[in-house]
């Protein structure tokens, strides 16, 4: 490792930004991050300044971004996983770490890593077990491959929770979309089931019918809650639900609920964004 240690992004999304700002709090000097808005001639000014504040050096390239960095984080959407993973190829080095948190199937993580392998680059399959906004880098991880462990002992002193769970790949993976597949379903049924309700003006009957149902849940704040979570990211998860429902297909497991799960966050991102709108134009 080089001194001072020095980390990069490729994305610069929720994640990227609030790591960002937790690995700077934690002490490293040097961090760079490249996303593809950055080139965007509409967005690029904007994006690379909200960089600069933040105190991250934006990359003119990917392989700019990689070229210094000790560690490279990975953290697109699940749909852009492989296909970074092809671009990294061509950017990584040897020994150097790619930490893919990305929340893809174990398939496509398995060919992700074969390309950083590929480059003679240390590739993490990391999976992300709950919402980032709340602890930021201290989220608990799961992590696979040969080099999970020595990742851990590198990042977790900076504050990082990360879980070696297995050398192999796939496996943290197949542990994150198992949960998601049960998280975002919930999400999908919680969100239509009020928008009924709420429709009828029977809410208050439902609830408390659930409530009885499931004693200790306050679905009247949890339906508001996940309507909150769908409208913000329902565009991202329904992405991770696709990957979900590749997870099943490999697996030979009949994966349309997985999809319209899928279908049901895109759809209730574009009903709660407009809702939004909506009342924010009448105040």
């Amino acid at each position: 490792m080089s001194s001072p240690l020095q980390i990069a992004f490729i994305g610069y999304g929720e994640v990227g930004k609030r790591f960002a700002r937790d690995f700077l709090s934690a002490g490293v000097e040097a961090i760079v991050a490249y996303d593809i808005l950055f080139d965007d001639p509409s967005l690029a000014a904007a994006k690379r300044a909200e960089a600069q504040a933040g105190g991250v050096r934006p990359a003119a390239s990917a392989a700019d971004a990689f070229r210094d960095a000790d560690i490279v984080f990975s953290a697109v959407t699940a749909d852009a996983v492989a296909m970074v993973a092809r671009q990294a190829r061509s950017c990584a080095r040897p020994g150097q770490y790619f930490v893919d948190v990305n929340s893809a199937a174990p398939e496509t993580k398995r060919a992700a890593a074969k390309e950083l392998d590929a480059a003679g680059a240390r590739y993490i399959e990391a999976a992300v077990m709950a919402p980032i906004a709340p602890k930021g880098i201290a989220t608990p991880i799961l992590a696979g491959g040969p080099q999970a462990a020595a990742a851990a002992a590198l990042l977790n002193p900076l504050g990082m929770a990360i879980k070696p769970v297995a050398i192999e790949y796939g496996r943290a993976s197949a542990t994150k979309l198992s949960r998601s597949i049960m998280i975002k379903g919930i999400e999908a049924l919680i969100v239509d089931c009020a928008r009924a309700a709420r429709a009828w003006d029977v809410q208050d009957d439902v609830f408390a019918s659930l409530n009885d149902t499931f004693p200790g849940t306050d679905f009247a704040k949890l339906a508001d809650m996940m309507a909150g979570r769908v409208r913000q990211h329902g565009i991202r998860r329904a992405a991770e639900m696709r990957e979900a429902a590749d997870m099943l297909d490999d697996l030979g497991v009949n994966a349309d609920l997985a999809r319209a799960v899928a279908d049901a966050q895109e759809r209730g991102a574009a009903i709660n964004a407009d809702k939004a709108k909506g009342t924010k134009a009448t105040t």
